[in-house]
């Protein structure tokens, strides 16, 4: 399946692994649409790309309904409806993860940007794809969202659970309308949201992880499956991660 021209939009496409993901498809010819909270930041990635057509972006908090249903009207008035590819990939950590110092409000917030927020995204874009009878969704959780880990805290946690049975169970709904759903679940990837550590990170250890270009490699990868084919689960970890 070749994807030149295909409508895509990538959420948290500002940097980390949704930049990577949106970099790899606009080199495959696909039209990339890039959002996030931050205007310079998204205006600064796609920069990055530098052939056509270019990757557009438009500011948008995920959480925010309202934000989201903007976003969907700019998309429409740039002739992007309905989407081909939907990647959602915003997502946050805090500093402060252990259930004895997690604050209210950050609860709040992780279930809010990750789970809320992914739902918003896939809300929005099911109409189109279900006209059309085709389309995908890449929703990328994470092992946590399999897994609990302390290191990730309860709030990411949960918030990853809820975004991976989402993910799951639409994905069941919308088979018999053509549409695909996988769920990404990487392990420690090199992206900004280890800036949210607890402890900082180091270089040798961040040289050693996922990068976005591995996930972004295996997302073209499921985007080019015939409509027939579809993965509903991929796990990508560093060599060095347990996962059992």
């Amino acid at each position: 399946m070749e994807l030149g021209g295909k409508s895509v939009l990538v959420t948290g496409g500002g940097s980390g692994i949704g930049l990577g993901i949106a970099l790899a498809l606009a080199r495959e010819g696909c039209r990339v649409a890039i959002a996030g909270r931050g205007e310079e930041r998204l205006r600064s990635g796609a920069a990055q790309f530098t052939g056509s057509p270019p990757i557009v972006y438009h500011p948008c908090d995920v959480a925010v309904r309202s934000d989201v249903a903007g976003l969907f009207d700019w998309l429409d008035q740039q002739g992007r409806l309905p989407l081909d590819i939907l990647v959602t990939s915003a997502g946050i950590n805090v500093a402060r993860r252990k259930m004895c110092e997690l604050d209210p409000a950050d609860w709040d917030r992780l279930l809010d940007v990750n789970a809320t927020g992914t739902y918003n995204c896939m809300h929005a874009a099911l109409p189109g794809m279900r006209q059309r009878r085709d389309g995908l969704i890449v929703s990328i959780s994470s092992i946590a969202g399999k897994r609990a880990l302390a290191l990730a805290g309860p709030g990411y946690c949960a918030s990853k659970f809820a975004a991976t049975a989402l993910g799951t169970a639409i994905g069941l709904e919308e088979r018999p309308n053509g549409i695909r759903v996988t769920n990404i679940y990487p392990g420690e990837v090199d992206t900004p949201i280890l800036e949210q550590r607890p402890v900082p990170v180091p270089a040798e250890k961040r040289a050693r992880m996922v990068h976005p270009e591995d996930i972004a490699a295996c997302v073209v990868t499921i985007a080019k499956l015939p409509p027939h084919v579809l993965v509903p689960e991929l796990v990508i970890l560093p060599l060095y991660q347990e996962y059992a």
